[in-house]
């Protein structure tokens, strides 16, 4: 039994800082026009899903 528990995954604190060396940041462009109608409908949508969850979030913690 216990050789299954040793057997799982990392909890990811026993990494050393030149782990991380893959994992670069890289400053991607994307050609999106903010000023378009189709944009700032998706952009209220998306605002809307995150406020339902947040709402549904903090009611489930008390």
């Amino acid at each position: 039994m216990s050789e299954r528990q040793s057997a799982g995954a990392t909890n990811g604190k026993d990494k050393t800082p030149g782990d991380n060396d893959g994992q670069k940041k890289v400053q991607e462009e994307f050609d999106i026009d903010m000023d378009a109608p189709e944009t700032e409908r998706a952009a209220v949508a998306i605002q809307s899903q995150f406020r339902k969850f947040q709402k549904k979030k903090a009611g489930s913690q008390s």
